[in-house]
């Protein structure tokens, strides 16, 4: 469910007309809806009630917008990062270091520095090298870092190759049938505490039975663990459970029903529970808002052209994504048409062959589902200024990112003296 409706033969987000944003602040712009993400949190929460204090800690990553983080703080979310300016952006945003996980394969000496001086609840480790440069960072500083490896259980989560992270020829995790060692190093090392373990095999995944492969397995190790000695207090389970992009696709499974699920997997496991819950959060609470340039007819069939791009929104271009494309304001007619945009590349294309609502020149569209993995992965390709981004709030709504002005892209280059 979103906070995105029709009133009056307008859609708003929430009570605030999108035609009244794209007049005031222009287009391409994001727009997300508070109401949605709280609720969402909310049902994720909910989910998760029959557990004991589990930490939800929401993939930064999803979306980073300082605004957004600050809704999910006040809903009671951590966070789960993957670098120190994620780190950073969650605390300034109101978020408690000690509800902070930090993942990645690439954590540098310099991260693992900030993230011991913040203080944060856990290091999720991806491999033994890694144990033992964050090792020799916590001892130096004369701390003591609470890790978790990341073990990678080689299960298929039957999403999009780019977004599988849990099988065993990925770059995610340690293999497991190197945990125990991996363990018996960590226990030896000085400046770390072991913790907990930690899983995660995808993202948009639309099914229960990977996850559940996968944290059957992770049980497994626990035990295994437990027997060599290691106290297992905490038990990461990722995130990646998905949303409905595609409405002619069977919906993913409710939190409702993944929350379930957990519950009868893990009643035995005696650990705290942590998730990294990202898409589910964000991905339904932000549309991207686009007006349409002109519609040109092509050998087989119109091209919508529009003013948002590849470099605004990248998901359709890298992961071939669907994303549902409605009129703000339809006409109650359709036609078949190939939505693009302006980028000098073939991969600037949106949709293909789309039954849609029917549109003109001028008129504005929505780009759904848009609110995961769409402003933060914006570039400058073609020297295009980054999209802005814009939260409601009931009746009210402000600019959370701003457009920033050519100049300032032409002002960030230097051309040497001696070129002059």
């Amino acid at each position: 469910m979103d906070h995105f409706s029709y009133r009056d033969g307008v859609l708003h987000a929430e009570d605030v007309p999108l035609t009244a944003i794209a007049e005031a602040v222009g287009t391409p712009v994001y727009v997300y809806s508070r109401a949605t993400l709280e609720r969402h949190a909310r049902v994720f929460r909910e989910a998760l009630a029959d557990l004991d204090d589990p930490l939800v800690a929401y993939s930064v990553k999803a979306n980073p917008n300082g605004a957004l983080l600050a809704v999910l703080a006040r809903q009671g979310l951590g966070a789960d990062v993957v670098s120190s300016g994620e780190l950073l952006r969650a605390v300034h945003a109101g978020i408690p270091a000690d509800r902070i996980v930090f993942s990645g394969v690439g954590k540098t000496a310099e991260e693992m520095r900030i993230a011991l001086e913040h203080g944060i609840y856990q290091f999720n480790l991806e491999s033994e090298p890694e144990a033992e440069m964050l090792s020799t960072v916590a001892s130096g500083m004369g701390k003591v870092a609470n890790v978790a490896f990341r073990i990678n259980p080689d299960v298929d989560a039957k999403t999009h190759a780019k977004i599988s992270t849990g099988k065993a020829e990925d770059k995610f995790g340690i293999p497991y049938g190197n945990a125990l060692s991996a363990y018996a190093l960590a226990a030896q090392l000085p400046g770390l505490r072991i913790q907990g373990v930690d899983v995660h095999i995808g993202s948009q995944i639309t099914e229960l039975d990977p996850f559940e492969v996968a944290f059957f397995r992770l049980g497994e190790m626990i035990g295994a663990l437990r027997a060599a000695g290691h106290a297992i207090e905490t038990a990461d389970l990722g995130g990646g459970l998905g949303v409905p992009y595609d409405p002619a696709l069977p919906a993913p499974p409710l939190p409702a029903d993944y929350g379930a699920m957990i519950a009868r997997v893990t009643k035995d496991w005696n650990v705290r529970l942590l998730f990294e819950p990202g898409r589910v959060i964000a991905g339904n609470a932000g549309v991207l808002l686009t007006r349409v340039i002109r519609v040109k007819q092509g050998a087989t069939q119109p091209f919508v052209i529009v003013d948002a791009a590849m470099n605004d929104l990248v998901r359709p271009a890298m992961y071939e994504a669907w994303h549902d494309i409605r009129a703000v304001r339809p006409r109650n007619d359709h036609f078949t048409a190939s939505v693009v945009g302006p980028i000098c590349e073939t991969g600037d294309t949106f949709a293909t062959a789309r039954d849609m609502d029917a549109v003109e020149a001028d008129d504005l569209i929505v780009f759904v589902t848009a609110g995961a993995y769409g402003a933060n992965m914006a570039t400058n390709y073609n020297s295009r200024p980054l999209v802005p981004e814009v939260l409601v709030s009931g009746d009210k709504w402000s600019v959370v990112r701003a457009r920033p002005p050519i100049e300032a892209l032409i002002a960030a280059d230097h051309i040497p003296d001696w070129l002059e």
